[in-house]
């Protein structure tokens, strides 16, 4: 019991310290993940490399310049050998050699124009799912947020059925040293009471675990304690926007069609493997030989290549760009119906908890009636020990209920913005 109450004032301390530190708001606390927030972070690097890749498939517009250089020793020059008889050098036994060349692909049948098209595309769904991802670690903030809100009405209810049930134990000692009660209701007071303290520390556990869940969301150390500002409302302008506008608007939406639109590019990229490729080359090469004239060659070509046969690999690559292109099709039917079905869920339930917010507000009033009748009641010995516990814990579960109700509206306005792709 001594370990227990020292767990609980310790958790106490720990919460009330909250107090002492600085003020945070919903929008500075989601300010803070946006910055900071580790998975977002990743995300942030996501782009950083579709970007690159951008880069790297425009190169394919222009020339590839190569430079090879060196110096060659050989045991013996290569020589031929005379019809007459005898045989004489044709190079060097060490020579030094150098070779630069240009490469310019001049048409390819839009094989690099898709490569960019797609290596752009991609990166556009990057950001956009950059932005879907930001917006759910907002959501995240939000409930971690009111999850401490939540808590700190929570903790002040299970320390007032504390209050209430200490009380309730000093009366029925008092009555029962008058022998007024039997021992009976003493021990329920006692087991009643060590069950209060019992859900006041499950509370404070429960806070100081949002607490570290809000912390590890906007990159603040673990015991970083701050006052959140009780009261805070999630503002939404009307709750029965048109789907089709929120579909729209959605960045995993947008990300899914510039994915669908690359797969479209990487068909006819492969595609093209079926037709020739039209190139221009010039190249300078020199090798060191004293006994030719001409030690350096310049030259150019026009060509044309065509692969006339692979195994098969370019029919199949081009298969299987046509199968992925229908399965981005179906991903985004998919994640538009996901997020037309978390919209119209999240609208009900913002509705449902408002109607709950109104009954359980009256319930409050009623429970705390009901608790001072029962109390008083017992005090006259006309009403049972078990009248005065049942009518606090009924208080309790009210407020409770209260509590969560007032969460859950929060969280589903949030989710209700978060559908629309505009929290904050």
């Amino acid at each position: 019991m001594k370990t227990a109450l020292l767990a609980f004032a310790l958790l106490i301390f720990v919460a009330a310290g909250s107090a002492c530190g600085e003020t945070i708001t919903l929008a500075e606390a989601l300010k803070k993940a946006e910055a900071a927030n580790h998975g977002l972070r990743v995300s942030a690097y996501d782009e950083r490399l579709a970007s690159e890749n951008v880069r790297l498939n425009r190169s394919g517009y222009l020339p590839k310049v190569d430079f090879q250089a060196g110096y060659t020793a050989q045991l013996e020059p290569q020589s031929i050998t005379l019809p007459t008889g005898g045989s004489f050098a044709t190079q060097e036994a060490d020579f030094a050699f150098l070779s630069l060349g240009i490469y310019q692909t001049l048409y390819d049948f839009g094989r690099t124009d898709a490569r960019y098209s797609r290596a752009q595309a991609t990166r556009e769904a990057t950001r956009f799912g950059y932005e879907g991802q930001k917006q759910d670690t907002f959501l995240q903030v939000v409930r971690a947020y009111f999850r401490i809100l939540q808590g700190q009405k929570l903790l002040q209810a299970a320390a007032d059925e504390v209050k209430q049930m200490t009380d309730h134990l000093r009366v029925a000692q008092n009555l029962f040293d008058q022998g007024v009660v039997t021992r009976n209701d003493l021990l329920q007071a006692e087991v009643r009471l060590a069950s209060s303290r019992q859900r006041r520390l499950d509370v404070a556990n429960s806070m100081e675990n949002a607490w570290l869940g809000l912390n590890y969301l906007t990159g603040d150390d673990p015991t970083y304690r701050g006052e959140l500002v009780e009261g805070t409302k999630v503002e939404v302008s009307g709750l029965d926007a048109p789907v089709e506008e929120i579909l729209a608007r959605r960045a995993e939406v947008r990300a899914q069609k510039k994915l669908l639109e690359g797969s479209e590019q990487d068909v006819a990229e492969s595609k093209g493997g079926y037709y020739p490729e039209l190139f221009a080359r010039a190249g300078l090469d020199y090798v060191q030989n004293d006994k030719v004239k001409e030690q350096t060659i310049m030259a150019a070509t026009i060509g044309l290549k065509v692969n006339l046969f692979d195994g098969f690999a370019t029919t199949s690559r081009y298969r299987q760009a046509v199968e992925n292109r229908s399965r981005a099709g179906e991903r985004l039917r998919h994640v538009e119906a996901d997020i037309a079905l978390e919209y119209r869920s999240a609208v009900n339930d913002a509705k449902v908890a408002a109607e709950r917010i109104s009954v359980t507000e009256s319930s409050i009033r009623q429970g705390e009636e009901n608790l001072r009748i029962n109390r008083d009641r017992y005090l006259e010995q006309v009403g049972t020990a078990t009248d005065v516990i049942d009518a606090q814990t009924l208080l309790t579960q009210i407020r409770t209920e209260h509590y969560q109700a007032m969460f859950d509206y929060e969280v589903a306005l949030a989710r209700v913005k978060r559908a629309r792709g505009e929290l904050y």
